[in-house]
């Protein structure tokens, strides 16, 4: 799927959904994918941080991709993450997804290994010459597995690799690194997008941001609070992002499991199971969960 059009809006994550035994539940994820659709997610991200691609196989991921490339059936764009340790796996992982028919590409540098600058340019330019015109979508961020790099060193990659069209800038503060990456790149990028949990998604968006890569649990009430904000209604998107807050914040403070938690409450999992360690939620989690979906209902699309 080739775009001819700037990618803007709510490009929502998905979370791999999983059976008792830990292997993947493509029923639930053909299911995730037509909900985030029906919420309004202007696109698809994954596999990446948030979907544990790093405790897939490499055949899962294909399959993985094969799925959301199948169901979404060209509605909206579908970006499949293709980074890896090593360069010939990020080739391979973007090469299958070319010859998929998917809108383009999401990598991140190398996570094992950390490299020279140098070395992540020439990463860059192997994924985009294996993507064959998709555009390359540079993540860009800190953490456990993230290697972090400058807005300065993102430009040079990005003027050496023309393909590298997008950043999704999560580095902290990332409102900060926003600004300074659109200030850098003097228009050279389509886009950049923001991330960090969706917790500063209206600040992200107002210093130029053109969407959000963040988990799809809340994406209706998080692509409400884009609407609002394009229709210059900033008040009420200010007002709808607030009601959001709560359930972000557990997301963040005990992991991806309050996320599944949340899907499998709205009918798009079956299981919490996740395959990074998460901690259990207990009745007060659960109790504080109520509250805050209770508040965000009214922004939801898919009740």
């Amino acid at each position: 799927m080739q775009m001819t059009e700037s990618w803007h809006g709510i490009f929502t994550i998905l979370f791999t959904p999983f059976h008792d035994d830990r292997s993947l539940d493509e029923e639930s994820l053909r299911r995730e994918v037509d909900f985030v659709i029906e919420a309004g997610a202007h696109g698809i991200v994954a596999p990446v941080n948030s979907s544990e691609f790093y405790l897939l196989s490499d055949e899962e991921r294909r399959h993985y991709a094969e799925v959301l490339v199948d169901q979404a059936k060209a509605r909206v764009p579908v970006v499949i993450g293709t980074a890896a340790p090593t360069v010939g796996t990020a080739e391979a992982l973007t090469r299958h997804t070319r010859d998929l028919g998917a809108a383009g590409v999401i990598a991140m540098p190398p996570y094992v290994v950390r490299l020279d600058l140098d070395d992540i340019r020439d990463y860059y330019a192997r994924i985009a010459t294996a993507a064959g015109g998709l555009p390359v979508v540079l993540q860009n961020v800190g953490g456990e597995v993230g290697m972090p790099l400058g807005a300065e060193a993102i430009m040079r990659i990005a003027e050496a690799v023309p393909a590298v069209q997008y950043v999704k800038e999560e580095t902290l503060p990332s409102t900060h690194r926003i600004s300074e990456l659109l200030r850098v790149s003097g228009g050279r990028l389509l886009g950049v997008f923001g991330g960090s949990l969706g917790r500063f998604l209206v600040d992200e968006l107002k210093r130029g941001a053109c969407g959000l890569m963040s988990g799809c649990h809340l994406v209706d009430a998080q692509v409400r609070v884009y609407k609002l904000l394009r229709a210059g209604r900033e008040d009420e998107a200010r007002a709808a992002f607030l009601r959001q807050l709560p359930a972000h914040n557990l997301w963040s403070l005990l992991g991806m499991g309050v996320a599944k938690e949340i899907l499998r409450r709205r009918g798009v999992f079956r299981t919490t199971v996740c395959r990074r360690p998460a901690p259990a939620l207990d009745s007060a989690d659960q109790a504080e969960l109520d509250h805050a979906l209770a508040l965000v209902h009214d922004d939801l699309v898919v009740k």
